[in-house]
């Protein structure tokens, strides 16, 4: 039998892309590592296939972040670190903004297929069956596609029951759940089981907004929320932009922060964009962007990723809790 690739790269112990860049002559491989190589095609009497060879050598070097919308804090950052993550590798990132359009995301999935780009790190609110991205380099953030897409999430579920037991043990005894609720599965949902849970276990009543909307529809949820549930005296929001908008109302409104109502947000804390030192579940952006990053250069490189990497987010103590 004539030996392949993954001959090599099993023989020698390392990644198939390993084994790749050591036949493409790429710096990015340590010598002891290019030597254990060597040594393998040679004891193998492996020979490159040069159409495939030639084919790798046509990559784009490019690599697309597909997010809703641009103008949000957490994409923001995200595309900050997932563009020097890319640069590491030698990728230059591209940035499509979806615009909540789904044909924007299949679009991008046609471009990964024509080989116009290499792989593609996706934040989506649609759905896409797995047999559409079969054999698409793709890593997404948050949303699980099934199969073997792999996805980088924060621990939603732990740090949602985490920061509601934080509130209630200072105090709260009508706590209430505002967020908005994506239209595919995604991990996100955990935030709305982890409230419920905990609503059970300390047996208070639920005092719940999580609808489906869209970037810029989160007046009308606050308002919602409001007119429903205006005894609240402590509420966990899901999502940044809803909890300024939240948080802006209540004062609108002369509640007392923190001493009338406690306020903690899932998302980080930007400083920069807000007017209010909110206490917060930070998500560690940083090293989700530089995760997915990592996952989708082995993804196009054919070496193994595992499925679902989740990371530790943090409680930041702020001024909207006692």
């Amino acid at each position: 039998m004539v030996p392949t690739i993954k001959d090599v790269a099993k023989h020698a112990g390392v990644g198939i892309g390993t084994v790749s860049r050591v036949i493409n002559n790429q710096k990015a491989v340590g010598e002891k590592t290019r030597a254990k190589v060597l040594g393998a095609m040679k004891e193998l009497n492996y020979s490159p296939n040069n159409m495939a060879s030639q084919l790798r050598k046509n990559e784009t070097k490019i690599l697309a972040l597909l997010v809703p919308i641009i103008n949000h804090p957490f994409f923001a950052r995200l595309a900050y670190f997932v563009e020097d993550e890319a640069d590491k590798f030698g990728y230059t990132m591209l940035l499509v903004s979806s615009q909540q359009r789904v044909e924007k995301e299949e679009e991008i999935i046609s471009r990964i297929k024509r080989r116009e780009v290499d792989g593609a790190v996706f934040v989506t609110h649609f759905m896409h069956e797995e047999e559409e991205l079969k054999n698409c380099p793709i890593v997404s953030i948050d949303r699980d596609f099934g199969g073997k897409t792999p996805y980088v999430t924060s621990d939603n579920y732990e740090a949602t029951k985490k920061a509601l037991k934080y509130m209630i043990e200072r105090g709260a005894k009508k706590v209430g759940f505002l967020g908005s609720k994506p239209i595919v599965e995604s991990e996100v949902m955990l935030r709305e089981k982890a409230y419920l849970e905990v609503m059970e276990e300390y047996h208070m009543p639920v005092r719940m907004v999580n609808q489906v909307m869209q970037h810029g529809e989160e007046m009308a949820i606050v308002a919602d929320f409001i007119e429903k549930y205006p005894d609240v005296d402590g509420v966990f929001v899901s999502g940044y932009t809803l909890s300024q908008v939240f948080h802006d109302n209540m004062i609108e409104l002369e509640k007392n922060i923190p001493e009338d109502l406690q306020i903690i947000s899932y998302d980080g804390m930007f400083k920069q964009w807000s007017t209010n030192n909110m206490t917060c579940v930070e998500q560690p952006i940083e090293e989700m962007a530089r995760q997915a990053v990592r996952l989708l250069v082995k993804k196009i490189h054919n070496e193994e990723t595992g499925v679902r990497t989740v990371l530790k987010t943090k409680l930041v103590l702020g001024s909207t809790t006692r």
